[in-house]
């Protein structure tokens, strides 16, 4: 097998297991705004909060700041459990010398309520990329592409562990080996990015 020199983790549904409290949120906002669309919330998933805003709520700055001032509260007090093994797995990762990095759609504002409860996740893993590191978000390539450029490895010497459609069609797109984590969507529907489904860390080997 091909040897692996960095992995590359999403942050929600991927190093924390957040995606279902945001898939609550979300539905609040578009059954608010949306009330006769469904299914929104699962369609932005691995999109930038600009992106978000753009599609949905653009030309309304007020508006936007009242959806951000709700967000950020909401992350305030949300809980930040992690994935289960994870914690051993990118221990392991780092023991045997392959480099890891968060690369995630959040924004800086977002990780420092991770940070907040988390203070260790610096050094858990090698670099932490957010939203305000890249020029494209998911599904663009660019986020994984800058990741593995900035870590100074080829993206074909990387995989890349993703949850949502997204980010799974980011990896795809960047030419990594791409691993699903059947944390927010079900094995099946992940099955058609990638015959590599997990669903969670316990025990894994890459």
């Amino acid at each position: 097998m091909k040897m692996i020199k960095a992995c590359l983790f999403d942050l929600d549904g991927v190093v924390f297991d957040t995606e279902p409290l945001y898939t609550l949120f979300y539905r609040d906002i578009f059954k608010e705004y949306y009330p006769h669309e469904q299914g929104i919330e699962y369609k932005i998933k691995g999109q930038t909060l600009r992106e978000i805003y753009d599609a949905y709520f653009p030309n309304d700055e007020a508006l936007q700041a009242s959806l951000t001032r709700r967000l950020y509260a909401y992350e305030a007090q949300m809980p930040y459990r992690f994935i289960d093994g994870l914690e051993d797995f990118v221990q392991h990762l780092k023991q045997i010398g392959v480099k890891t990095a968060i690369v995630t759609s959040s924004n800086n504002d977002k990780m420092e309520n991770v940070y907040a409860q988390h203070a260790n996740i610096k050094q858990l893993f090698d670099r932490v990329f957010t939203a305000d590191d890249f020029t494209e978000s998911k599904p663009s390539p660019e986020p994984y592409l800058t990741a593995a450029r900035q870590l100074g490895v080829s993206i074909t010497d990387c995989v890349v562990f993703e949850d949502s459609f997204n980010g799974l069609r980011s990896g795809v797109a960047a030419k990594a080996r791409v691993v699903g984590l059947a944390t927010s969507n079900s094995v099946e529907s992940i099955q058609a990015f990638t015959s590599e489904v997990i669903e969670n860390f316990v025990g894994y080997q890459l």
